[in-house]
């Protein structure tokens, strides 16, 4: 009498999401029914956000920052994505995989999500931005995915109409709105703040938001850094050209203090 051989069914494990699910070449990082962007304040305010987003605890190469990029949220939904005003994303490497420019930001790719996201308020968007609306059919609202299902710790909204800013943090599993002190609110995981500042950015006077550093400095721009490095220079070569003058000029009087007591019969150099 022979024996039947056992049967044993493989077990395949399955692959994680990062290798089987569409990557940012595979997605589309622009929506033809929305192209470009709103206005130039959409452009010219996250440009600002950018250029003073420097976190002292993390290196220049581990930071990312974008505007108006496709981030893409649901291994389950690859298709789904919103697209931040802002938002800034630490300890990652600022390129692709180390070395390509980012054309969206998918989060089973990147596997680290935002630290912080800013909305620009505009009316046809503001109910949402603001966690106003509730869903009425899929995908979630702006403010769902921020809040439960990326759990993106610091979320900031500024109405350029009448320049009011919020900022919510995640505490526990829901936003909870900050108390912000005369306009400006410290995220202590960024060494950074964030707040609004009165000044000429590209040409125009207004109240923009911008990050700055702990001792309540403005974090400035390239712009403004050459300025400063510009003004420096400057302040040193008027330094120099001083010491120069004062040295020509205590020379002279020396000179002449040493003719007058030739003149007098007596020679300076036994003085």
């Amino acid at each position: 009498m022979s024996l039947a051989k056992p049967s044993f069914k493989k077990v395949i494990l399955p692959h994680p999401a990062k290798e089987t699910l569409p990557t940012m070449y595979d997605l589309p990082s622009e929506d033809p029914e929305e192209p470009g962007l709103p206005d130039e304040f959409h452009l010219w305010q996250p440009q600002l956000c950018s250029e003073t987003f420097r976190p002292p605890n993390y290196d220049s190469e581990r930071v990312f920052v974008a505007s108006d990029l496709n981030l893409y949220y649901d291994p389950k939904h690859t298709a789904w994505y919103k697209r931040p005003d802002w938002f800034a994303v630490v300890g990652i490497s600022r390129f692709y995989q180390g070395q390509q420019l980012r054309m969206s930001y998918v989060i089973w790719q990147e596997e680290v999500r935002p630290i912080v996201a800013i909305e620009l308020l505009s009316a046809s968007t503001r109910d949402q931005d603001l966690g106003y609306s509730e869903r009425t059919a899929e995908p979630p609202t702006k403010w769902e995915v921020y809040e439960q299902i990326l759990a993106i710790p610091y979320y900031v909204t500024f109405d350029r109409v009448s320049d009011e800013l919020r900022i919510f943090q995640l505490e526990g599993s829901s936003y909870q709105p900050q108390t912000i002190d005369n306009s400006k609110f410290w995220i202590p995981e960024l060494q950074l703040g964030i707040g609004l500042w009165l000044g000429q950015y590209r040409g125009l006077n207004r109240l923009w938001l911008r990050w700055y550093d702990q001792h309540g400095n403005w974090i400035p721009t390239e712009a403004e850094r050459t300025e400063l490095e510009r003004q420096r220079a400057e302040q040193e070569r008027q330094q120099k050209e001083l010491a120069q003058q004062q040295a020509e000029l205590a020379q002279q009087r020396a000179q002449q203090l040493a003719e007058r007591l030739r003149q007098m019969g007596i020679n300076p150099d036994e003085i």
